[in-house]
């Protein structure tokens, strides 16, 4: 009979998935995002790529452009820090609910 394994996501995991999925996602800096449109663009990457997806596309762009990525890196890291907990529509726990599907 098979077993299935319930996994653990911790509140760093959920914030490395916000991260890379902006990273992935086509927002830019001259959009001057708002906090909607940060959520769309995590959710629509998430969608697209899945997590472990933009994980790799990331890694890809570090690896083909590394001044420039980490350079996205760090303005995408702001935007995370900015839009805080409000990211995920229904909040923090929402969020780990749609990183665990």
């Amino acid at each position: 009979m098979p077993t299935s394994t319930l996994l653990a996501v911790t509140r760093q995991d959920v914030n490395d998935v916000q991260c890379q999925a902006l990273f992935v996602s086509r927002l830019r800096p001259s959009d001057n995002p708002t906090t909607d449109m940060i959520a769309e663009a995590i959710i629509g990457s998430v969608r697209r790529f899945g997590p472990d997806g933009c994980a790799g596309q990331m890694a890809q762009e570090f690896g083909d452009h590394p001044d420039a990525a980490s350079g996205r890196m760090r303005w995408v890291r702001q935007l995370a820090v900015r839009a805080g907990r409000d990211t995920w529509p229904g909040g923090h726990d929402a969020a780990e609910r749609q990183v665990a599907a």
